[in-house]
């Protein structure tokens, strides 16, 4: 097993170029930062992982990497204690400051986590987070020196595709001020722009069900375009997802409206009461990745019937493995299941795809936002086809570093003056709109 003892870990924080894309909160910034984790072993084997690269993941993530020095990439069981011993106690956690501009979590269930927009950021959340990258790169190592794919390691695939959605954003033409890269979607701020952009990602992609981000333009608007995506997609499944900003009479209003055309509704309301009480008053499903997104926060959420999917993220919950036994939880409570996405890499959607391959009940398409990005630190970008992406038996993710382009996006976050390094959405914002200020919940 020495072969399989970690003698190096590298990691790469980088910036990757993001479109004007708008939630409640603001809108994204230029350039997003992640964090690219590379898991050397004695055998000269290296394996790759993906996750958040804000300074205060990067904080986390060093010590962990020099802790990680001499185990092997196979002793999965010894990564949350190793976590938690040098990232800190999560027994000891509490709601914090978000870094990446959201409200202070003093405040409760309105508390949001403005970038991965998943309620009340605390120590543990990100300490998961940072796990997760660490434990996808060990499993990569662990296949390519052992010729196994991942979803193998995890238990076998019983899928060899799968199914993704395509993400819908109101957007502007380009960023404020002339900042950032540019890009042909031109704008998308009414029912017949988000039309046009399904149509493009149904063309280039072959996707056949859509998610709405929502929480942007007051609850009539984002009807009347949920409206026109289902008279120009007659039967497909559709998704509104407005990141807790309505009221629950607000969000008890739309669901009566869109009863008809919606899969689900997305945390429409901010935090696990509010959402009881919208569910209690529809039977259309609610579906969340703001009000269940640690272990913790499942037996209240699922006791009062506050959700009737979970979007799982490897992200969140710290890893392949945690994802694998929410599925199981989520099975047991007769719970559905899908899973999320922000921006991110293909190495995230490579890791993303093996555990989704491995769930037997995964009830519906993938959330992705991979699609937007333009930049990658792939030798080769990952191509969806029919609205899927194929389940390979390569070696570990199956998947291979640009070293020229992991440099060049790390040259930019090298040459970032910290105005880039932490999302803040409503830092971008108030370049348009110097005024503002992120939205109490419930906007609406």
């Amino acid at each position: 097993m020495d072969r399989l003892a970690i003698a190096e870990v590298r990691l790469t924080p980088v910036l990757v170029a993001d479109p004007p894309l708008l939630n409640t909160q603001g809108v994204h910034q230029p350039y997003a930062p992640r964090l690219i984790v590379e898991v050397v072993t004695r055998g000269g084997v290296t394996g790759l992982g993906e996750t958040y690269g804000d300074t205060v993941y990067l904080d986390l993530a060093r010590p962990l990497a020099d802790a990680l020095l001499g185990h092997t990439v196979t002793d999965l069981n010894a990564l949350p204690a190793l976590a938690a011993r040098v990232c800190g106690d999560p027994s000891l956690s509490s709601p914090r400051r978000s870094s990446r501009g959201g409200p202070d979590a003093a405040t409760g269930a309105d508390a949001v986590d403005a970038a991965g927009l998943r309620g009340v950021q605390t120590a543990d959340k990100l300490r998961l987070s940072v796990l997760s990258g660490f434990e996808v790169a060990c499993l990569d190592a662990w296949g390519r020196a052992t010729g196994l794919p991942v979803h193998a390691l995890l238990g076998g695939k019983v899928r060899d595709r799968v199914a993704y959605s395509a993400y819908l954003f109101y957007r502007w033409a380009a960023h404020p001020a002339g900042r950032g890269e540019s890009d042909d979607w031109g704008a998308a701020l009414d029912p017949s722009g988000i039309v046009a952009q399904a149509r493009r990602f149904a063309d280039r992609h072959g996707f056949t069900s859509f998610k709405l981000k929502g929480g942007v333009f007051p609850p009539a608007q984002e009807i009347a375009t949920i409206r026109a995506l289902a008279a120009a997609f007659p039967g497909r499944p559709l998704r509104l997802d407005p990141n807790g900003a309505w009221s629950v009479p607000t969000s008890l209003q739309v669901a009566h409206e869109l009863r008809d055309v919606l899969e689900y509704l997305e945390d429409p309301a901010s935090g696990t009461a509010r959402m009881a009480e919208v569910a209690a008053g529809t039977p259309l499903p609610l579906a969340t990745n703001m009000c269940v997104t640690t272990f913790r926060e499942i037996p209240e959420a699922f006791a009062r019937g506050a959700v009737q999917v979970v979007l799982g993220d490897h992200h969140y919950w710290g890893g392949l493995r945690a994802t694998r036994e929410l599925a199981a939880v989520c099975r047991t409570f007769g719970i559905g299941l899908s899973l999320h996405s922000n921006t991110h890499l293909g190495i995230s959607l490579a890791a993303m795809t093996h555990v989704a391959a491995t769930l037997p009940d995964l009830d519906h398409a993938c959330d992705t936002h991979y699609p937007w990005g333009t930049e990658d630190v792939l030798a080769e970008r990952l191509v969806f086809r029919d609205g899927h992406l194929d389940v390979g038996d390569a070696p570990g993710l199956g998947v291979d570093l640009d070293r020229d382009r992991l440099a060049a996006l790390h040259r930019r976050w090298l040459a970032d003056d910290g105005t880039y390094r932490s999302r803040d959405d409503a830092a971008a914002m108030r370049l348009a709109e110097p005024g503002w200020v992120t939205p109490a919940v419930p906007r609406w």
